[in-house]
């Protein structure tokens, strides 16, 4: 029973790169370095011979071998060279008559570690390089024991051939085969980890490239209309105006993605949702006639007040215009109507177009992120405003078939008359 209490300890020492490389490089963006290898390796060493097996005074075994061997194979020959001195200094501290066998032993083991680390690190075939490593490790200090004490090995004969052979070779198999996979997984997550931030770069770039697009889209259209001379100074200074603000929205937009880090609190405020859908509709017209689609609103008397961020309500209601209007660019006497109903305890705002419409599988995908019906469309318009919306506690339905038009409906609640 002592002889398996051993084993088992010594096992536990030649396991310990393994456990110490999971808990420290687990949650880490990097892997595993050679002064980590050589720290640990070292500490391994230390307590392998501290608390080493031992039936005969002056004789001890531990996983020296095992540690050096893994020491080179994951931190080079130069990690090898300082455990050796590291196990030469202790091993003449401690004393004792092994001493002397224990250096002979060594005199062997350790060109043939060096010999197989570099053939490990060419080889295909790894796990018979380990396979010979261990068996290596395992015979020789018997042999060499056997020329030098015959009478050792013989009164201790079942110690020597069992717990020595399944310490070293059971020992190196298992911590080079853990070792390796856990970098093994570590590599796999890493380059994943790298691939998902380059995806998500792209898609930042996408959705900041389809945020400010619209913006640029109005400015556009409001800028052809100038250039061909037909309306009025103020028609035009109007024009100006509108182009001016959606310049601002378009560095409000680029301002919002630079600071995207950087944690911030929702701005809310009362707003006339009348108002902002007026100036939306009117800044959206020019699109609209550019796509030869009719653009019509029908809005309440009195003051309609939500709660929620200017901006970020004014984004999403053109972000619903100006999908509604492309879907109707492409049918005959295309349509858009946006009315806005007030209700006891909520406002409701409809989009509704004749264009092309969707199937119940678009339908079931709207809104989800990077979805989107259009071949080029990238879906964070749709995912930010149903986000905006929800934000605002309010929601949207939407009934929609192919060839028969879409008909959006945003319900947002009545602001606080306090806010």
């Amino acid at each position: 029973m002592p002889v398996v209490k051993d084993v088992l300890l010594q096992l536990l020492f030649s396991l310990m790169p393994f456990v110490a490389y999971n808990i420290y490089y687990g949650k880490l963006t990097t892997n595993y370095s050679r002064s980590f290898i050589m720290v640990i390796c070292s500490l391994c060493l230390l307590l392998s011979m501290t608390f080493a097996s031992s039936v005969e005074s002056g004789l001890i075994f531990d996983v020296r071998y095992v540690i050096i061997f893994f020491g080179m194979l994951f931190g080079g020959v130069e990690t090898g060279a300082i455990l050796l001195v590291e196990f030469l200094i202790y091993r003449l501290y401690i004393g004792g008559s092994g001493m002397v066998d224990a250096i002979m032993i060594l005199v062997f083991t350790f060109p043939l570690s060096v010999l197989l680390s570099l053939m490990y690190q060419r080889s295909k075939h790894k796990v018979w390089i380990v396979f010979i490593a261990g068996i290596s490790f395992s015979f020789i200090p018997l042999i060499i024991i056997y020329l030098t004490k015959p009478d050792y090995i013989m009164e201790y004969f079942l110690f020597n051939i069992l717990a020595i052979p399944v310490t070293n070779s059971l020992g190196i198999w298992l911590l080079v085969t853990l070792f390796n996979k856990s970098v093994s997984d570590k590599e796999l997550y890493l380059r994943y980890t790298q691939n998902e931030k380059a995806e998500a770069v792209n898609h930042v770039a996408a959705s900041l490239a389809h945020e400010v697009r619209n913006p640029l889209t109005t400015v556009l259209g409001f800028l052809q209309l100038i250039k061909s001379g037909t309306f009025s100074q103020e028609k035009t200074e109007r024009f100006l105006d509108i182009s001016m603000d959606e310049i601002r929205r378009t560095e409000q937009i680029l301002s919002e993605y630079l600071a995207i880090s950087k944690p911030h609190l929702p701005f809310q405020q009362r707003i006339e949702l009348t108002t902002e859908t007026k100036s939306v509709v009117e800044l959206m017209t020019s699109y609209a006639n550019m796509s030869n689609v009719t653009l019509s609103a029908d809005y309440p008397e009195s003051p309609v007040y939500i709660s929620g961020s200017p901006a970020e309500l004014k984004q999403l209601l053109v972000n619903f215009i100006k999908n509604a209007i492309e879907a109707c660019k492409d049918v005959d006497n295309g349509m858009v109507n946006i009315t806005v109903h007030e209700e006891t305890d909520q406002v409701t705002v409809e989009i509704k177009d004749n264009g092309v419409g969707m199937t119940p599988e678009q339908l079931s995908r709207l809104g989800s992120i990077y979805y989107s019906t259009k071949m080029n469309g990238t879906g964070l318009g749709l995912t930010f405003s149903y986000q905006a919306i929800q934000a605002m506690n309010g929601s949207v339905s939407v009934r929609s078939s192919p060839r028969s038009g879409t008909v959006f409906l945003i319900t947002l609640p009545h602001a606080d008359q306090h806010l």
